[in-house]
């Protein structure tokens, strides 16, 4: 069974761990997280979650989260070994010296540009307690930007490199619904936010795949990059994601790889200009 279906995803194997690793030295651990596992330690101990397998992988104590991920959105993910790196990194982010670059799979046809700024804050209407929604300028609302560029449109699908100008939560999703392009294998942000209910109480449902496409979200985050050092660490694209821009959307892997390297030398672009 694919590890995303379940709504308690199967433990870490350890030994399986060192795939994962993009990059190690005597700082930082830069890992690409699978689109199951959720970063942050959970109540069913250390290895069903990426801090926790890390921890053990390290045979470690402390260990400082520096970028974080949703559980069903994969890719780069960075840790710091000690406090001085943890600051460094963490200052990056907050200040935007640290920038990351997501790939996305949207419902529709995106043949332009789109570049979304707006305020985001609880969603009152909804009876999931993390939801969030677009709302006018408040005391409470958080603004946010997001920039949607399509790399291959086929299918009624639409492959997409995201940049991101704010870090809010699920801005990333929340802007791409708003756009009425919501994300392919979206839970929470598409068409039912009743599936994520019932995907949280009782795990997966078959008959969700031919609505949502997808087992998870599909969101990747291929790119981080630190503007001061040039340090940058790029993730691969997951084996279900793959799969659906060459089964699904019947892209060619050629064109897959043009679209990614398109990708990549845009968000340098991207970085040079903000």
């Amino acid at each position: 069974m694919n590890p995303a279906v379940s709504k308690d995803p199967p433990l870490v194997e350890i030994n399986e761990f060192h795939r994962w690793i993009l990059h190690e030295d005597v700082d930082v651990l830069v890992l690409d997280k699978p689109g199951w596992l959720v970063c942050h330690p959970s109540k069913n101990g250390p290895l069903s979650s990426l801090v926790g397998a890390s921890k053990s992988y390290l045979n470690t104590e402390t260990l400082h989260l520096a970028s974080r991920l949703d559980r069903e959105t994969s890719g780069v993910v960075l840790l710091a070994k000690h406090r001085k790196s943890a600051s460094y990194w963490q200052k990056g982010i907050e200040q935007k010296t640290v920038r990351r670059n997501y790939l996305a799979i949207l419902e529709g046809n995106l043949t332009e540009e789109r570049v979304v700024s707006n305020y985001l804050g609880k969603d009152p209407d909804s009876p999931v307690y993390v939801k969030q929604r677009v709302t006018d300028k408040s005391r409470k609302a958080k603004f946010a930007e997001t920039v949607f560029s399509p790399l291959i449109c086929k299918n009624n699908y639409t492959l997409c490199s995201v940049s991101t100008l704010t870090g809010r939560k699920h801005q990333i999703r929340i802007h791409a619904q708003w756009i009425k392009c919501p994300l392919v294998g979206e839970k929470l942000y598409g068409k039912d936010e009743s599936i994520y209910l019932d995907f949280c109480s009782t795990g997966w449902k078959e008959e969700w795949k031919g609505v949502l496409g997808m087992y998870r979200q599909a969101l990747h985050a291929r790119c981080l990059i630190d503007t001061r050092s040039k340090k940058e660490f790029i993730a691969d694209l997951a084996d279900d994601f793959l799969d659906f821009l060459i089964s699904v959307m019947k892209v060619k892997k050629q064109d897959v790889s043009d679209a990614l390297l398109q990708s990549d030398e845009g968000f340098r672009a991207f970085l040079s200009e903000n």
